[in-house]
């Protein structure tokens, strides 16, 4: 929408969510004929009150929504303000000549946002980025018929009713039954159900000598490659890629234009010419 709605009611924790589901399921339900009214409006005259009213007489619906999705440990105030970004899209998106009812239409942006808050706030790390993943990630945990690993008949199943591979499946089981480890939490090795942090285990690989030499070698002859390639330019295309790439201090082209007395469209060409010489040099 051109400006942001102003909500009468913050979700914050220190609010209250019990108090907020109070305030909107006291909010009146709109008919389907002030509905349309209202979507008319907002649609021709981009009339952000008839817009407001939409969105707050619906908010109660984005909370039911909310709780379908409370497995997953994740607050229910974040959920349902994620929900009611999905509904102002859905206002905005709304035409009432389908004449169908404006949460009908908004239940999928509503369901979008929060599948999309879910996977990249579920673990630190993003658990699922392909569309067969997160498939998976909404289905696995209902489709499952038991704690514990699954069978492979169960992954087989699972695999067809959601026209995925099966090693996808596996993967995603893998991923969800994993929680994340801080990386350099505190080991205690009296503990039965002892987990070593990536910190004990991990090399910090930026000091390695081999590395280091590696990597200095590698700059030496990205160097001398540079210095050959500069040598075979003539002395003004060196001078003009020299001072328009590896100076500190880069002059304009106009600057250059004046101190050689050609246009500032001559010396892009210069420049140019010049690179693309170099390149093929750096290339051979």
């Amino acid at each position: 929408m051109a400006q942001s709605l102003t909500l009468p009611i913050n979700l914050y924790p220190e609010k209250g969510l019990s108090t907020y589901l109070r305030a909107v399921n006291a909010l009146p339900v709109l008919s389907v004929e002030q509905e349309r009214k209202l979507a008319r409006r907002y649609r021709k005259h981009n009339d952000l009150d008839a817009a407001r009213q939409l969105v707050m007489s619906n908010l109660r619906y984005v909370a039911r929504v909310a709780r379908g999705f409370s497995g997953y440990g994740l607050p229910q105030a974040d959920l349902i303000q994620e929900g009611n970004i999905g509904l102002m899209k859905a206002v905005k998106h709304y035409d009432p000549a389908r004449k169908v009812r404006l949460m009908s239409f908004a239940i999928h942006w509503i369901r979008a946002e929060m599948f999309d808050y879910i996977l990249r706030n579920w673990r630190i790390v993003k658990v699922a980025t392909t569309k067969a993943q997160r498939k998976l990630f909404f289905n696995l945990r209902k489709s499952r018929e038991r704690l514990g690993w699954m069978t492979r008949g169960e992954v087989d199943t699972l695999a067809e009713s959601l026209d995925v591979a099966p090693e996808t499946v596996k993967e995603m089981e893998g991923r969800m039954s994993h929680a994340d480890v801080a990386f350099d939490a505190d080991n205690d090795a009296d503990d039965d159900s002892f987990h070593a942090a990536p910190a004990g285990y991990l090399q910090d690989m930026r000091y390695n000598p081999e590395v280091l030499a590696t990597q200095s070698d590698h700059e030496d002859s990205r160097q001398t490659q540079l210095r050959s390639a500069l040598t075979s330019l003539d002395a003004r295309s060196r001078d003009i890629i020299q001072r328009r790439w590896l100076d500190e201090k880069k002059p304009t082209l106009h600057e250059l234009a004046d101190e050689y007395g050609i246009s500032a469209e001559r010396i892009r060409q210069i420049e140019m010419k010049a690179l693309d010489v170099m390149k093929d040099a750096l290339e051979a």
